[in-house]
C-alpha cells in the first residue's frame, strides 16, 4: 500500500466515524469492506491454522491507517472490519494492536460480527487465553503485560466460568514463570475456583511448597 492509499484509509476512517459509519463517497465506503472480504477468501482456502496466522500478520499492516484513525477518533460507532481486526492481531500473535482494538470496543459497548455469538469481553478473554496456552506449549510465552492487560481489560466483563478461569490460569502459570509466586498461586486458586477442572491443583500445591518453604527461610 502506497503512501497516498494509506492517506485514503485514513480519511475513510475519519469520514465513517463522522457519520455514523456511512461514507459520503460510497466507493470509499466499500474499499476497507472489499479488501476484508478478500483476504477472508483467501484464508477460507487456507486449511493450516498456522499459515492462517502468517497470512494475517502479512494483511494487517494494509489495516493500519484505518485502525489508527478510528482509534484516535473515538466515535464509538459499531464496526465490524475493526472487530475482525481485533481476533486476527490475537492470532497473529499482535497483541498490544489487539488489545489496543479491545480497549476501544470494551469502552463503547461494540459488539462482535453477527456469526461471532460470544460477547467482546469474552471474546477478548478467549482469544488471549488460547493464544497463550499455544505459546506456553512452544515453549515461547507470550509477555506478561499482555496477559495482565487482557485480564485488566476483561475483569468486570461477562462470560462463562469456564472462559475466565483459563485466562487466570495462564495469567497465574506467566507470574510463576516471572518469579511472582505469591501472585500466581492467587490467580490459580481463581482459576480452580471457577473450573474444578482447569488442571491447576498439582501447581497449586508445588506453589505452595515454595512459598512455605521461602516462608521458612525468612523466619
Amino acid at each position: 500500500m502506497n503512501l497516498w492509499e494509506q492517506k485514503r484509509l485514513r480519511v475513510q476512517a475519519k469520514e465513517a466515524a463522522d457519520y455514523g459509519g456511512q461514507l459520503v463517497d460510497p466507493s470509499l465506503n466499500s474499499q476497507v469492506k472489499l479488501m476484508l472480504r478478500q483476504h477472508k477468501r483467501d484464508l477460507g482456502k487456507i486449511q493450516s491454522f498456522e499459515r492462517k496466522a502468517a497470512y494475517k500478520r502479512k494483511a494487517l499492516p494494509l489495516y493500519a491507517p484505518w485502525i489508527a484513525e478510528t482509534l484516535k477518533n473515538q466515535s464509538g460507532v459499531q464496526d465490524d472490519v475493526l472487530m475482525y481486526l481485533m481476533l486476527w492481531s490475537f492470532d497473529a500473535g499482535m497483541f498490544e494492536q489487539g488489545l489496543d482494538i479491545a480497549q476501544y470496543a470494551l469502552k463503547h459497548q461494540l459488539s462482535m460480527p453477527d456469526n461471532q455469538s460470544r460477547t467482546t469481553g469474552c471474546a477478548v478473554a478467549e482469544e488471549v487465553a488460547d493464544r497463550a496456552k499455544e505459546a506456553y506449549t512452544a515453549k515461547n510465552p507470550i509477555d506478561l503485560s499482555v496477559l495482565q492487560r487482557a485480564m485488566s481489560l476483561t475483569i468486570h466483563e461477562d462470560m462463562p466460568d469456564k472462559v475466565r478461569a483459563e485466562l487466570h490460569k495462564w495469567l497465574g502459570y506467566s507470574l510463576r514463570d516471572n518469579d511472582y509466586p505469591q501472585p500466581a498461586l492467587c490467580e490459580l486458586m481463581r482459576a480452580l475456583e471457577l473450573n474444578d477442572r482447569s488442571g491447576v491443583k498439582a501447581d497449586i500445591k508445588q506453589l505452595e511448597k515454595v512459598l512455605s518453604a521461602q516462608h521458612r527461610a525468612d523466619s
